[in-house]
């Protein structure tokens, strides 16, 4: 095991440096979206992110940075809810457009940054990104494992289904969703991590654990500590294959005492240096392919500070995948 464990580094310390030699730009896609969940605000968010200095603190970046503007999307007058889905036809076109944005940046060639709007946004970001990579991995940041079905959620809001609607093993717990017609399960459970968890609906820990899905909870990271839950991640994703990553990352994975301006904020998450060391193992792969930057909510700031730190921290997070370090970036300055 452990052979294989160091294998398994060494090749992705050896693919990094190819995928380093070779230029890749950076195309940033705004999705100003909340009707995912039924708190207003969250659809500030790309604004609130750029203007944290999310562009200006890539302007340095060695390869090409496109900032594409904001996706529109259309808002129906009347989205009766479904069973208990909650604008189902709204949430659903709302993802075909971006399934469509992030397919068309990834066959460009960019590197691709999602930024959020609500986390049912992924249901179109991670089915855009399979359209052109179709063997890509899932790691999955966040406070919540976002994997109810319609059947098992307790709200109805669909910022809490996006994963299940990824999955082949679920297919037959999604009914016919009006507004997804367009959309069909693509990954596997094995193609899954999460990383951060620390509010699980009853219904998500039955799925997880019978599907046996790679997770991290913040007591599994408290206990191993963030390397290795980054060493067993990776190995578990790559070690059979090297294969583009899709990083999903919900502000919220965060302590909130760091990410106040969200709108499910839950105690215990992430420290700083923890979300970092993610993002910056990630980068270190060489394989990041696209990433969601999402639920920041500037509406549920306190203050100005505390919306400031939130967006602050969401572009730390950004630029730390593409590896910029925060000291880099401050030396550059200087």
């Amino acid at each position: 095991m452990a052979l294989r464990s160091t294998l398994a580094r060494f090749l992705r310390s050896t693919l990094n440096s190819c995928q380093q030699n070779r230029a890749q730009s950076v195309a940033i896609l705004g999705a100003p979206f909340s009707k995912g969940q039924k708190r207003g605000g969250v659809e500030h968010g790309p604004k609130a992110i750029r203007d944290a200095g999310l562009v200006e603190r890539l302007a340095n970046h060695k390869n090409p940075v496109h900032d594409l503007g904001d996706l529109s999307f259309p808002y129906l007058e009347k989205d009766d809810s479904f069973i208990n889905v909650t604008s189902p036809r709204t949430v659903g076109r709302a993802n075909q457009v971006v399934s469509e944005a992030v397919s068309k940046a990834v066959e460009a060639g960019h590197t691709t940054i999602l930024l959020g709007g609500d986390h049912s946004l992924a249901i179109g970001s991670v089915k855009g990104h399979a359209q052109q990579r179709p063997d890509l991995c899932l790691i999955w940041v966040d406070a919540h494992a976002d994997i109810n079905t319609p059947e098992t959620s307790p709200s109805g809001n669909l910022h809490g289904q996006p994963v299940a609607f990824m999955l082949t093993e679920l297919k037959d717990k999604i009914p016919d969703i009006p507004g997804f017609s367009w959309m069909k399960p693509f990954l596997t459970a094995k193609d899954v991590v999460y990383i951060g968890l620390r509010d699980v609906d009853p219904g998500e820990h039955v799925i997880l654990k019978d599907l046996g899905i790679q997770s991290f909870s913040m007591r599994d990271i408290d206990k191993l500590g963030i390397q290795k839950v980054m060493e067993v991640t990776l190995d578990h994703l790559l070690a059979r294959k090297k294969r583009p990553i899709h990083l999903s990352f919900d502000i919220d994975a965060f302590d909130p005492s760091l990410a106040p301006a969200t709108g499910t904020p839950v105690n215990g998450g992430l420290t700083y240096r923890e979300g970092i060391y993610i993002t910056e193992e990630i980068h270190n792969t060489g394989l990041l392919s696209v990433m969601d930057l999402v639920e920041v909510n500037p509406m549920l700031g306190a203050n100005p500070e505390a919306v400031e730190a939130t967006a602050s921290l969401a572009v730390d997070v950004i630029t730390s995948s593409l590896g910029q370090t925060r000291e880099g970036a401050l030396a550059i300055l200087q």
